[in-house]
């Protein structure tokens, strides 16, 4: 058993490292976390892959369809929470977020270069939105591997991190904001 890390920078330096090994190593617990949104009138959560982290920056790049509810979402209401929770550490985060889209340029066009030929192009390149019905006869895919019509890149800036750590010995929970950090009742 690893010794409980003492000080807000020691977690908040842990918290970044782990949110970095997540965008490389698919089986990390932070890898799918739940992003949260909402439009305006009821609140609407999914699973989303996160792809990128620059720690330095604090922003987590998750790619998305352009056709989404979350994309229409973000364009009223650019801001959501990203939670996650891992076993191991038994570790909650709970990631205020600002999100915006990109949808053209080289952000874009270099993400897609390097997904186009593997098995997760198909999620962007369906000519049916997603949650769209599907209709009685099936829709052929069709669509060239070079183009990339939905596929877009959402970066979450990381405005806030609450903390949350579940131990026997006692629960511990602190807030994480810009330069500030501080322990709260968990």
């Amino acid at each position: 058993m690893t010794a409980r890390l003492a000080s807000l920078p020691e977690i908040d330096a842990a918290v970044w490292r782990e949110l970095t090994g997540a965008a490389t190593d698919k089986q990390h617990p932070w890898r799918t976390p739940v992003l949260a949104t909402t439009d305006g009138d009821i609140g609407d959560a999914r699973t989303v892959v996160v792809r990128e982290v620059s720690a330095d920056q604090k922003i987590i790049t998750i790619y998305t369809d352009q056709r989404s509810a979350k994309v229409a979402q973000l364009g009223a209401h650019p801001v959501g929470t990203l939670v996650m929770w891992s076993p191991a550490l038994s570790w909650q985060l709970r990631c205020r977020v600002q999100l915006t889209l990109e949808t053209t340029g080289l952000a874009v066009s270099s993400r897609w270069a390097r997904i186009k030929l593997s098995p997760a192009a198909q999620d962007y390149l369906s000519p049916l939105a997603p949650g769209a019905e599907l209709p009685e006869e099936p829709v052929p895919s069709g669509q060239d591997r070079g183009a990339l019509p939905y596929f877009a890149v959402m970066e979450a800036q990381v405005l806030g991190i609450d903390w949350l750590e579940l131990h026997a010995d006692g629960h511990r929970r602190a807030l994480f904001s810009g330069e500030s950090a501080r322990w709260i009742q968990p």
